[in-house]
């Protein structure tokens, strides 16, 4: 009988060929396959794979190496230490969005009870990360799809029941005038027709969460449009965008009027999110 050690090993060589994470990827697979974590892998390397566990395992890495988001597989994504469910219906939370978290907690005071908003929050990751770090902070997460805001509620209850609320609408839309302290969005800002949008895991995204328009800005106009409205005098938005989207963000912020506009480099030093405050 095949032991989980050589399952392990067999699988990474059939989904090296397409994803250089095949490791990696091999063992959250057969992780889900057992019911366990990663960490049991390493101390029960000689244990016997069971004919039911490897039926399981076959069929998770055949839909891999058909392109399938390990995210989707196993229904779970790990962001700022968060274990959220994921499925089709949201964005797979990204490490470079933890960029536009870390920006946010610099702008919300460990003590303040600022009102904060996460456009687009799709599964709910940003909105639950600002929760846990800033618990006298009021969050809410905004998102128009249905499917995604399901996602987002079960997460809510699970990790920060009464401490996140979420409202389905459009960007903006369903906050009053000068109600927001702060503003956060990760919105979709890859341009239509764009090579991307076909590749990796971004092929089996929502599209809606990817593609900005033409030139992928179009949601951020929208928001940088409409923001100012909702944001009490001195308060933040914060954007996420592609790494060669610095500048056209920047000149975007300027010209709705905020100030003090300056964008943060993610850990690999990449243009990654733009803020500025309402004067």
């Amino acid at each position: 009988m095949e032991t989980l050690g050589a399952a392990l090993a067999r699988t990474a060589r059939l989904l090296a060929a397409r994803h250089e994470s095949a490791r990696l990827d091999a063992e959250v697979l057969l992780a889900h396959a057992l019911g366990r974590n990663r960490a049991y892998l390493y101390g029960h390397s000689d244990e016997p794979l069971a004919a039911e566990t490897g039926a399981r395992l076959a069929a998770l890495a055949a839909r891999r190496a058909g392109g399938e988001p390990v995210a989707y597989l196993v229904g779970r994504r790990e962001f700022w230490s968060l274990d959220l469910e994921v499925t089709p219906g949201t964005l797979i939370p990204r490490p470079e969005t933890e960029t536009l978290v870390a920006g946010a907690l610099d702008r919300i005071p460990a003590d303040a009870r600022l009102r904060v908003a996460d456009l687009g929050t799709g599964s709910g990751a940003v909105a639950l990360a600002l929760a846990r770090e800033r618990p006298h902070a009021f969050v809410v997460g905004v998102e128009r799809s249905a499917r995604a805001i399901a996602v987002a509620a079960a997460n809510v209850r699970r990790l920060a029941p009464r401490r996140v609320r979420l409202l389905q609408g459009d960007w903006c839309e369903p906050f009053a005038e000068q109600s927001l302290d702060v503003v956060v969005a990760n919105p979709p800002y890859v341009a239509e027709g764009d090579p991307h949008l076909e590749r990796g895991d971004a092929a089996f995204e929502p599209r809606e969460a990817l593609a900005g328009g033409p030139d992928g800005l179009q949601a951020i106009r929208r928001i940088a449009r409409s923001a100012p409205a909702r944001l009490r005098p001195g308060g933040w938005l914060l954007l996420e965008h592609g790494e060669d989207q610095g500048p056209r963000v920047r000149e975007t912020l300027c010209r709705f009027g905020y100030r003090d506009v300056r964008t943060l480099a993610d850990l690999a030093g990449r243009d990654r999110v733009t803020e500025g405050h309402r004067p």
